[in-house]
């Protein structure tokens, strides 16, 4: 994965990832149109895919929707970095198949429009831009099958055909 970082602060929640006015749907593109539009209003008109957001402390927390990690994955996020995450963002994000890796040292040092590369795999970031590279523990086979298949529901379907 590699693209553009968009840096965001702690305490994130999901209704700055995605207002609850819209939540009247799943579709993921009319979410993406509205992804991240409480924290950056433009973020939904700039962010290209392959971009990653990078977060704070207790990233995602709030209410338990699946719109949130819906709505960043629609906008083409490839991946979100943090210090840390709220449990069931983190479990959502699993779900429905967006990838996440907490890690202290990259979300303070890493740089709003740095350029990132991931290894999810091996559970390393490179920022391209700073030259910098970081190490946090890679999600364990079964998650990074989870991620792979595009989701949980996905993966299951699979593993049962």
């Amino acid at each position: 994965m590699k693209g553009k970082a968009w840096k965001f602060g702690d305490d994130v929640n999901t209704d700055e990832i995605i207002p609850a006015r819209y939540l009247n749907t799943i579709d993921p593109d009319e979410l993406a149109a509205h992804c991240m539009e409480n924290a950056d209003p433009e973020f939904a008109k700039k962010v290209q895919p392959g971009d990653i957001i990078v977060g704070g402390a207790n990233f995602g927390c709030g209410s338990s929707r699946e719109h949130a990690p819906i709505a960043i994955k629609g906008a083409g996020v490839s991946c979100v970095i943090a210090r840390t995450f709220a449990r069931i963002f983190f479990r959502n994000c699993i779900n429905t198949g967006l990838p996440i890796l907490a890690c202290p040292e990259a979300a303070d040092e890493i740089r709003a429009g740095d350029e990132i590369e991931i290894d999810l795999a091996g559970g390393r970031i490179k920022d391209l831009t700073q030259g910098r590279d970081y190490t946090t523990e890679p999600f364990p086979k079964e998650m990074q099958d989870i991620i792979a298949a595009g989701g949980l529901m996905n993966f299951v379907k699979q593993s049962i055909t």
